[in-house]
């Protein structure tokens, strides 16, 4: 209870924040939103000019990708602060402040950095969804819950890199371009798994399972999902305590800006 509080209280402070300075909040919403649907505007695009992605049409494309930016909306609300404020902290020599606070570091950088921001993303991925899903038609209940539990699914993921991520830094200080290179890999989640060789399926499913931050759900959402899906929840479920005993780890390992 006593975390529940501190959290409900950092993001009422965090919107209280985004309340008096509005005309920024809705720009840098909007900003947000902005760079993120340039791989949707191309999907319509590549329809438009004739072609297509073998077996999926324009609208199963766009809900996959509006699954993906829903996934990756929450994840940065909740958890992308933590790799920069991590690294600016080691940068800086300031993380000893985070340890002296009577609560978890990880917590507290979690709860005192809330990006109310990427709440535009995630919404902007919401609507998308459903007029994707309108014009395609959803399963039945069973297909829904399955869309619940692989949506999950792909958060553990997110979560879990972030952390890998701000835990390297730890070692790495230098490390502003992993962030971009986790980027590029997880791309592969905003398209339809049936279109990349063998190999790269192998890796987006079973090695870093990116294709469950998009594609699996939005898959079961229409009736097409299939058991590599829920395989790939066994790395997921690895990967989010990969990156918090990683973390945690570097933490006891830290020994301060004269270690």
């Amino acid at each position: 209870m006593k975390y529940i509080k501190i959290y409900s209280a950092c993001v009422k402070t965090a919107f209280s924040q985004a309340a008096a300075y509005r005309a920024d909040f809705i720009m840098g919403s909007f900003i947000t939103l902005l760079s993120n649907i340039l791989f949707p505007l191309v999907t319509i695009l590549i329809y438009a000019n004739g072609a297509e992605f073998p077996g999926w049409d324009m609208w199963e494309v766009l809900l996959i990708q509006s699954v993906y930016s829903m996934s990756t909306g929450i994840s940065s609300m909740l958890l992308s602060s933590v790799v920069w404020v991590t690294m600016d902290h080691i940068r800086g020599g300031s993380f000893e402040t985070v340890l002296l606070k009577p609560v978890s570091p990880l917590f507290f950088i979690m709860a005192s950095n809330f990006d109310v921001q990427s709440i535009g993303l995630f919404l902007g991925g919401v609507i998308m969804a459903v007029i994707a899903a309108v014009h395609t038609g959803i399963g039945g209940l069973m297909d829904v819950v399955a869309f619940l539990l692989l949506f999950v699914a792909g958060l553990l993921v997110l979560c879990g890199m972030n952390l890998m991520m701000a835990a390297i830094s730890f070692k790495w200080v230098g490390n502003s371009r992993i962030p971009e290179i986790f980027d590029s890999i997880s791309t592969f989640g905003k398209y339809p798994l049936t279109i990349f060789p063998r190999a790269v399926q192998i890796l987006s499913v079973l090695i870093i399972p990116v294709a469950v931050i998009g594609f699996f759900p939005a898959s079961a959402l229409l009736g097409r999902v299939d058991g590599k899906a829920f395989l790939s929840l066994i790395p997921c479920v690895l990967f989010l305590c990969l990156g918090i005993w990683l973390y945690n780890k570097m933490i006891r390992l830290y020994e301060g800006v004269g270690g």
